[in-house]
């Protein structure tokens, strides 16, 4: 029988994000793919931060495993609460001291663009160490290892194969071995960009992927029925770079494929069904030309998505820069105006909320500087943008702002991170700018005062603030000014707004037992009937120590049940 160790070492790409508390597909398919070729295999699941905390250290792993694969890389710069991607350094190290394993196998994006350090700078290659690095899919590269078939690492999968399906299916198993209270699995809907007929963009690592390869919705329904049924109840349909383009008229043909919304409705409609009990439904990847191009199918997949899909989902947009020069020597998709108008249609479509809750739909934006054509003008234009949407009151859920990571194989390894040192200075001042004039004022737009934010996490502590989050596409982060246990969930409502967070109070304060510093964040009450309120507590109603006619409304509206 054989035994498999699966370390996850996290991974982030344009369409996949595989870190804490996401799983991505990569473990679920391997895990799948060993399952298939040897129904009886033994596979376990382990983390980097397993090994990173001693949960687990190589010597235990040494000489009990037949194979271990190691799922890393990023082709993405971020920063992460849940968790940091692994370096080569802690990988290198740990396939070190794995003398007597059979095979080592390093899957995920490092293993076809290198170990990404950061935004701007390029990635740096590493094989020696494995005995198979996956060039190809992951999956398939270990189902043929494991079969006895003579592996080059370039092996591929269909994604509207039956074997991916088994994979897929198989391997929902491996989240039994994860906190599956606070997991949300991204699914991948298909495999390949259409732009591929125009050469895609210059940085983006999707062309490895080549054209548009969709997975069957009944597949996509099975494989989500059978995470369901193992605990998991979040779930983002994520993993493809437009999920507009799903099914659409003329995908691998045309570069912006008519968005098919018979297929997005029977999509959405069965995810429901076969997972009654979700929580989370959110998308992430959408092309804002696909719905610049073709506006009245894309108004109505934004709607079919906003019908099914809970409060606070994100359709990120990758505009990287609005510069028309920067667009043409990029092949980028939309310009300044085309750019208004599909953040106009998400809006339209989606900006509506259930009671209290976050938006439906919105965008999100994702800039890249140091792309080429870049001058210091770029950074203008690109402001000047945020600018019109605050001034026409259209709403973004988050801005993205990173620097370019010159990948191998990319038209941006020729220039490499010489424009990201040239205007390292300029990029700065731009995020400072967005960050201080426009996050804070779209915050309080998106999730204005008594705003609900359900299931929220405690994450950390610090500087007597405790931090939370929902589960859910890019979620919020929530400052709440008392302590408040570890790793338990809290429904909150919205204080007040920093740049990037937000503040909030347990939706259930009692202001007679609520500790001074919740107290003085509510609206309405002030330091002067604070001062009232601690002396005279318990209290029926704040008429018993807030005099202003106004406040009182104001701390009363806060307080009320949601409407």
């Amino acid at each position: 029988m054989t035994r498999a160790l699966i370390i996850n070492g996290y991974s982030d790409e344009p369409t996949c994000f595989n870190v804490p508390p996401y799983v991505g597909k990569y473990p679920r398919y391997i895990a799948g793919a060993i399952w298939a070729a040897e129904k009886g295999a033994d596979v376990v699941y382990r983390t980097i931060d397993d090994f990173r905390s001693s949960r687990i250290r190589a010597a235990e792993v040494d000489g009990k495993f037949d194979l271990v694969v190691f799922i890393v890389g990023m082709t993405v710069p971020g920063k992460y609460v849940g968790g940091e991607i692994a370096s080569a350094e802690e990988i290198v190290s740990i396939v070190s001291q794995l003398d007597k394993v059979k095979t080592n196998v390093l899957a995920g994006p490092a293993a076809r663009f290198g170990f990404g350090l950061e935004g701007g700078r390029t990635t740096r290659i590493i094989r020696e160490p494995f005995d198979i690095v996956c060039r190809g899919d992951d999956e398939a590269v270990v189902y043929a290892f494991l079969r006895g078939e003579k592996v080059n690492g370039y092996e591929k999968t269909p994604r509207g194969s039956p074997l991916l399906h088994e994979f897929a299916v198989r391997g929902a198993g491996i989240v039994s071995q994860m906190d599956t209270s606070y997991l949300l699995a991204e699914i991948e809907t298909y495999r390949g960009c259409p732009r591929a007929v125009s050469g895609f963009c210059s940085f983006c690592s999707e062309i490895s992927k080549g054209l548009p390869d969709f997975r069957p919705v009944e597949h996509v329904v099975a494989e989500v029925a059978a995470l369901a049924a193992r605990g998991v109840h979040a779930f983002r349909l994520g993993d493809q770079p437009d999920l507009f383009a799903y099914m659409g008229e003329g995908a691998g043909k045309v570069e912006y494929p008519t968005p098919n919304p018979e297929a997005i409705e029977k999509l959405f409609c069965g995810v429901r069904a076969a997972a009654p009990n979700l929580t989370v439904l959110h998308i992430d990847n959408v092309n804002p030309g696909t719905v610049a191009l073709h506006p009245e199918e894309s108004l109505d997949v934004a709607k079919i998505i906003a019908k099914y899909d809970t409060p606070g989902d994100i359709a990120a947009f990758g505009l990287e820069s609005l510069d028309p020069t920067v667009i043409k020597s990029n092949n980028l998709k939309v310009g300044f105006e085309d750019g208004l108008r599909a953040v106009e249609i998400i809006n339209r479509a989606g900006s509506w909320r259930e009671g209290r809750s976050l938006p439906k739909l919105l965008p999100g934006l994702n800039f890249i500087g140091g792309l080429k054509g870049e001058t210091k003008e770029t950074f203008k234009i690109n402001y000047r943008f945020l600018e019109e949407l605050l001034e026409r009151r259209l709403l973004v859920r988050r801005i993205n702002l990173r620097q370019v990571m010159p990948l191998p194989g990319t038209r941006m390894q020729e220039t490499g991170d010489r424009l990201v040192r040239r205007h390292s200075r300029d990029f700065a001042s731009f995020k400072h700018k967005v960050r201080e004039n426009i996050d804070h004022r779209m915050l309080s737009f998106i999730a204005p005062v008594g705003t609900v934010i359900r299931r929220a996490r405690t994450e950390y502590a610090e500087m007597g603030i405790t931090f939370l989050r929902p589960l859910g596409s890019y979620p919020l982060l929530v400052g709440v000014p008392a302590p408040l246990e570890m790793r338990k969930y809290y429904d909150l409502k919205v204080v007040g707004w920093g740049r990037r967070s937000i503040t909030g109070v347990p939706s259930d304060v009692d202001i007679n037992s609520a500790d001074r510093k919740l107290l003085e964040v509510l609206p309405g009450i002030g330091k002067r009937n604070i001062v009232k309120l601690l002396a005279r507590r318990p209290v029926k109603s704040s008429a018993d120590f807030i005099d202003e006619a106004d406040a009182r409304k104001r701390l009363e509206d806060f307080l009320s049940p949601e409407g």
